[in-house]
């Protein structure tokens, strides 16, 4: 897949400089440099708030489809842990064990969401005894499944007050890795706390963070991609793309296939494949399929999703099919989803963000079946949106912006009922050990089994 634009693309990539990790420029002392940084975040913020909606709904997906054919799924796996955001490396979640919804276990109002312009949470992390989240404004709380608080830790200054922090975080060997819109990136004991070390990046941190084999994944603002030593936070390798002129506000996505190579998405709608250990670069393509600049200036991925062979993801308002191999294209649909494309056997399943569930298949990208699932709803209430989903025990569990949980059969392609949460939600639900873990926008803790 070799073309003029790759050519351009990896040439850029060799004559940019690499990127320098800076802490020494006042974390702790409030030092001017780092005063400046931190106002000229804030301004950024500002402005986004007169940002309502990124691009026009001429284009979302629409159309209701009966299910013309038998779904066979497997059989739900249960996971004793769930350590990163995407539950594993490849993103891959497909059928996991659910117990059910009746019983709420664990019921806890947690932290301070003080910013309302914070529209994107990391959802909860649980291993073993412990809950992992986090608040917008940079507090991560370590929790029992009573709700009692074990710990918590806040790393910011005053300087940082009044910035809203977006936390991303993943656990590797007992320690939280973390990475913010602000710029650091920083490692704590999942024990206790503690500080291990930190590092200020300087750009705000826009991926999801991925660790993998003592290394720690992330790509930045101007879409450098950058591999760091989770020892110490050393840079280990830095790859430079073009950046797109509008600074994104929801998590790019990165996944570690099992044989070690790292497959990413930056602003631009540059997906590409990556040694893990070098840095070097195996293939690159664009995925906005324009020449022109602007095309990637509201750019939004969902999660990507690794299984043997391909790559699964949407971008804008596609969903496309890669070969993992050589990264050209099997197939590309025009529908979106929301969140991490659910992998079953022979089907994807996915949930747009107006509310519509679809059944893909998985060879030819055919929709095979198609559902309004907010029409469960009171009218007044199904003007809302998806902001995440997951499936349990062969039920498709979405979750709103105001506050309600949709469960949805995963064999029928049909809404079977829903429950009123109350608060607003913006980040998926998570499974673990049969339990259902949904985070609020007023960073409420709810468990249901």
């Amino acid at each position: 897949m070799i073309n003029k634009r790759n050519l351009i693309f990896l040439l850029i990539l060799i004559l940019l400089n690499n990127c320098s990790f800076d802490d020494k420029t006042g974390i702790w002392s409030g030092g001017e440099e780092e005063k400046r940084r931190i106002s000229d975040l804030e301004k950024e913020q500002k402005k986004i708030l007169n940002i309502s909606k990124i691009y026009s709904s001429d284009a979302e997906y629409t159309k209701e489809i009966s299910l013309k054919k038998t779904i066979n799924l497997s059989r739900p796996k249960n996971f004793s842990s769930w350590k990163m955001s995407g539950l594993n490396h490849q993103n891959f979640l497909g059928n996991i064990y659910l117990s059910g919804i009746d019983n709420t276990f664990i019921k806890k109002k947690i932290g301070k969401n003080k910013y309302s312009l914070s529209k994107n949470k990391t959802s909860p992390l649980v291993i073993k005894d412990n809950i992992i989240l986090s608040d917008n404004n940079g507090t991560i709380y370590n929790l029992n499944f009573s709700g009692k608080l074990n710990w918590k830790k806040n790393i910011y200054k005053k300087i940082h007050k009044k910035i809203y922090k977006n936390l991303t975080f993943s656990v590797y060997k007992n320690i939280i890795y973390v990475a913010d819109n602000l710029g650091f990136i920083y490692a704590i004991s999942l024990q206790n706390g503690k500080l291990i070390w930190i590092k200020n990046h300087g750009l705000p941190l826009k991926s999801k963070i991925k660790v993998f084999d003592n290394k720690i994944f992330l790509i930045n603002q101007d879409n450098r991609f950058f591999s760091l030593n989770t020892k110490d936070g050393t840079k280990i390798w830095d790859i430079r793309a073009i950046a797109s002129f509008i600074k994104i506000q929801n998590f790019l996505s990165i996944a570690v296939t099992k044989k070690g190579q790292v497959i990413g998405i930056n602003s631009s709608g540059d997906l590409f494949k990556v040694n893990a250990k070098s840095g070097e670069i195996y293939w690159s393509l664009n995925t906005t399929q324009s020449l022109f600049a602007h095309a990637s200036d509201f750019f939004y991925s969902s999660e990507i999703v690794i299984t043997d062979d391909e790559i699964l993801f949407s971008s804008g308002q596609s969903f496309y099919s890669y070969n993992i191999e050589d990264g050209y294209i099997n197939w590309e649909q025009e529908v979106n989803s929301v969140g991490a494309p659910i992998v079953d056997g022979k089907n994807i399943f996915i949930v747009t963000n107006n509310g519509y569930f679809v059944i893909i298949d998985r060879k030819t990208g055919k929709i095979i079946s198609s559902n309004n699932i907010l029409k469960i709803l009171k009218k007044k209430k199904q003007n809302t949106q998806i902001s995440g989903f997951i499936m349990g025990s062969g039920k498709i569990y979405s979750v709103t912006l105001n506050g309600f949980l949709i469960v949805s059969s995963a064999e029928t392609g049909k809404v079977e009922n829903f429950k009123k949460i109350g608060d607003p939600m913006t980040s998926a639900p998570i499974i673990n050990n049969g339990k259902l873990y949904i985070l609020t926008n007023n960073s409420k803790i709810i468990g249901l089994n």
